[in-house]
């Protein structure tokens, strides 16, 4: 198992230099893999061990997704959302250039209208979402972008890791509702334009998912004080 902040943070440098290295293309993808779905839950990759995202759902009902802890917080369900959001957009639009996961009739399932990574969301907003987006149906759909990325890294090449992201990839998210035109959201498309398929696998894919699932777990106890405190 991973242990974050000690055996993650060297594994995060590891791949980054294979990413770099032709001959290493293969340990690349490897260690990739295996990042990845300790960011996952253990379903997902029909995996025994237990993953950072089986300790965040570990025992949470359907009030822990929802609160706010603090006014400098976010809620899990949107840490969740935020993290699922943004793998699905750049591995199926930006990497393979095919239809994301979220479609209309997940967006039924899930009970929501929004589409984009959350980034700009208010307070208020991000609670509402929180409460009203259906929980087994994130899961669902967590675990659908998780398999659907564990395809991807099956069937890449060294050449693909070299590929840069192009603009109309990057309209295409625009487009379907990704990102919104509001500053908070849109710098979004610069960042992810400015990398290439590489990039992509370091941040967003494993870097920023397991900083939003540590925090998840922060809330989590957060929350488990205030209930104790009840």
């Amino acid at each position: 198992m991973f242990k974050p902040g000690t055996d993650w943070n060297p594994k995060q440098t590891l791949l980054k230099e294979y990413l770099k290295t032709k001959d290493k293309f293969t340990e690349a993808m490897e260690l990739c893999l295996k990042m990845h779905k300790y960011l996952h839950l253990s379903q997902v990759s029909s995996s025994n061990e237990i993953t950072l995202a089986d300790e965040v759902w570990d025992g949470l009902s359907e009030e822990d997704f929802e609160i706010m802890p603090t006014v400098k917080d976010v809620t899990i369900a949107w840490n969740i959302w935020h993290i699922t959001r943004i793998e699905d957009l750049t591995i199926n639009i930006l990497v393979m250039d095919q239809k994301q996961v979220l479609d209309e009739t997940w967006l039924n399932q899930l009970q929501v209208t929004v589409k984009d990574t959350g980034n700009a969301m208010t307070d208020d907003e991000i609670i509402s979402f929180s409460k009203s987006v259906n929980k087994q149906e994130l899961k669902n759909y967590r675990n659908a972008v998780g398999k659907q990325t564990q395809q991807t890294l099956a069937v890449l090449t060294p050449e693909d890791l070299r590929e840069k992201i192009t603009s109309d990839r990057l309209e295409r998210i625009r487009l379907e509702g990704g990102v919104t035109n509001h500053p908070d959201s849109i710098w979004l498309l610069d960042f992810w334009g400015r990398k290439d398929v590489s990039g992509i696998l370091q941040m967003p894919i494993t870097r920023h998912q397991i900083v939003h699932l540590n925090d998840s777990l922060k809330l989590k106890a957060k929350i488990a004080r205030l209930n104790y405190k009840k």
